[in-house]
């Protein structure tokens, strides 16, 4: 009896596992600060317009790491890296919660204060440095040069 409630349990979460993963035909919410949406799958694609963290969308289509998505208004159709997708339903709350948009993504993308507190514990930390190399911009067309000098993967889907 016991190894059938345990095999019910194990069925029960699989099918849970696989009804929360970005799918086509299923919802799925934004879960970074903010996304380009990409006319195509390339890193250097053009760019269709932008999309929020909590923003709704349909998944029309999964492709390698990329999914094709139309916002919930049906305003924006284009390609999202699925890295910045959530499965689950992302509520995004006004700025009487005293949390940063960056603070929301990151707790979105699942740092908490017990994965800060984690790192607090590792000892010294430079976090001047992480702000400073997070502060460093290069513009797409000075990237692309790089890119393409250094004869370098861009990020397509073959």
């Amino acid at each position: 009896m016991k190894k059938f409630f345990l095999l019910t349990g194990l069925l029960v979460f699989l099918a849970t596992a696989a009804f929360a993963q970005i799918a086509k035909g299923n919802s799925a919410w934004v879960s970074a600060k903010t996304v380009a949406v990409k006319s195509s799958t390339g890193f250097f694609a053009s760019k269709r317009g932008t999309l929020a963290y909590g923003d709704q969308v349909s998944v029309l289509q999964v492709k390698g790491s990329w999914a094709e998505i139309r916002s919930s208004n049906g305003a924006v159709t284009g390609w999202i890296a699925t890295s910045s997708l959530s499965a689950r339903r992302i509520v995004a709350t006004g700025s009487g919660s005293g949390a940063s948009a960056s603070e929301v993504a990151l707790a979105g993308k699942g740092f908490n204060q017990e994965v800060e507190n984690a790192y607090k514990a590792d000892g010294d930390l430079n976090y001047a440095d992480v702000d400073k190399t997070e502060a460093i911009t290069v513009a797409e067309d000075v990237l692309l040069k790089f890119i393409t000098d250094g004869h370098l993967f861009a990020g397509e889907q073959q």
